[in-house]
């Protein structure tokens, strides 16, 4: 059940004790005796691991539109499981009319438990109810970290379409511990991301 606050049930949900997550549990017993074998590593502290997911989510209009902020905060927070943070401008922009220190977006930074809970959610329900999906993108940043664009946060099922005032989009960034884009690749691969261009045979 989620905390209580003020009378009304928050967002972020509890994780009972002692739940391993399924994305978790694969990694440890079939993802790294897979990638042991694919890249010859000698030690299972050279396997590759993912250590965390930075969503971000850009928030323009909140220049003009304050309250726009708060709904972004309050539907990533419900997305994530866990709670969003103001992201502010660094610096003027008066084309923007942008102030330093003004709200512009909101990101949340997923690590351990809840970091597979969200990726395993992401997998087998968000991405699928993309219209007409076809599988993501597979090009890395050449130090083994990958970013996924995501145009409308609706395809969330935490997300209430009737209470929607805003369709934002987000990006999704997954940070491993390899050294190469090859290495990050197959460990998102084994995971589950849908790749467009994965063999069929992978």
């Amino acid at each position: 059940m989620a905390k209580k606050k003020g009378g009304e049930a928050t967002t972020v949900p509890v994780v009972p004790k002692g739940y391993i997550p399924t994305l978790k549990k694969r990694y440890r017993e079939e993802i790294i005796p897979v990638l042991m074998k694919e890249f010859g590593y000698k030690s299972i502290m050279q396997v590759p691991k993912l250590q965390k997911i930075v969503v971000n989510q850009g928030v323009g209009a909140a220049v003009g539109e304050k309250k726009l902020i708060e709904v972004a905060q309050a539907e990533l927070t419900s997305i994530a499981g866990q709670k969003a943070v103001i992201t502010l401008s660094k610096k003027d922009i008066s084309n923007f009319k942008l102030r330093k220190g003004n709200p512009i977006g909101v990101k949340v930074t997923l690590r351990g438990d809840r970091m597979y809970e969200f990726l395993e959610r992401l997998i087998a329900i968000a991405l699928p109810r993309i219209r007409d999906f076809k599988g993501i993108n597979d090009k890395f940043d050449g130090r083994g970290n990958y970013t996924l664009g995501i145009e409308e946060q609706i395809i969330f099922p935490e997300i209430d379409i009737d209470k929607v005032s805003k369709i934002l989009g987000m990006e999704i960034t997954f940070i491993s511990s390899s050294k190469s884009d090859e290495e990050s690749y197959s460990l998102l691969r084994h995971f589950g991301l849908p790749f467009k261009n994965a063999k069929k045979n992978d």
